[in-house]
């Protein structure tokens, strides 16, 4: 990665225990002026990949994310315990965001690796902080490709696809990433995580209902579930995620989630 400049982050005095997990915020403080400071939610992408290195210092100095690393390293032993090898892998990295995935893949010597989110920022903090991990990068929706778009990303041929800290509290809503999923060979592999609340029965959410139907689905056939820390709140409490390995078996219908509201 590209050196940047240190910010000064602060975080709220009062007890941020109650917010969601997407409602949580933070202060940006001016270099310039002290007692000037931005506030700024975990959740505004755009804002943050706007600063370069900031992405970086908040989630992973200061909050110890993992899970870029750990999905990888989840990706790459079941793949190798199925006989199959990383160096062999065409992947489409969905929500790549600033290229934090695609650099752990990198480091596998993945065959082809393809970014794509839906904001500017991102692909322009990815080629500006990590301008070498990606053959491409795309931004465009995933609930609505074109036939132009939906051909070129065919072309590629993926047999992967990774999605990491991105599933749930509106970032990628669900309908893209089925569409992802379709994109992928048959057999090929999908990596994932979604916070642990989303795999249990309490959970009635149409997002958490439709992700456990998927995985016990005969769309999928799931590999390898592990409970870890994704990364730390403000007030210092692990937020524990699953890292998922699945394979694709065959495509996931249109009307797969009609039912599930």
């Amino acid at each position: 990665m590209i050196l940047s400049k240190r910010h000064r982050i602060q975080f709220p005095s009062v007890d941020t225990t109650k917010l969601d997990q997407d409602e949580a915020y933070f202060f940006l403080v001016n270099d310039h002026q002290s007692d000037e400071r931005r506030r700024i939610r975990f959740h505004d992408y755009a804002a943050i990949y706007s600063e370069p290195g900031l992405y970086e210092q908040l989630f992973y100095e200061r909050l110890k994310c993992d899970s870029p690393r750990k999905v990888t390293d989840a990706l790459h032993y079941t793949a190798e315990h199925e006989r199959d090898n990383l160096a062999e892998m065409r992947v489409l990295d969905l929500g790549a965001g600033n290229g934090i995935m695609g650099e752990e893949l990198k480091k596998h010597g993945v065959a082809r690796l393809v970014g794509v989110d839906i904001v500017d920022e991102a692909r322009d903090a990815a080629f500006r902080d990590r301008p070498h991990i990606y053959d491409d990068y795309l931004i465009c929706d995933f609930t609505n490709l074109s036939t132009a778009e939906h051909e070129e990303l065919v072309n590629w041929g993926f047999n992967a696809l990774t999605c990491v800290a991105a599933l749930g509290f509106g970032d990628i809503p669900v309908p893209a990433f089925l569409q992802g999923v379709n994109l992928l060979q048959t057999d090929g592999w999908l990596a994932f995580n979604i916070k642990e609340t989303f795999l249990e029965r309490s959970d009635t959410s149409g997002f958490s209902r439709l992700i456990r139907e998927l995985i016990f689905s005969e769309y999928i056939s799931l590999h390898h579930v592990e409970r870890y820390v994704h990364r730390y709140s403000i007030e210092g409490k692990p937020l524990f995620y699953f890292a998922v390995i699945c394979r694709k078996e065959k495509d996931i219908p249109a009307d797969f989630c009609d039912h599930l509201g």
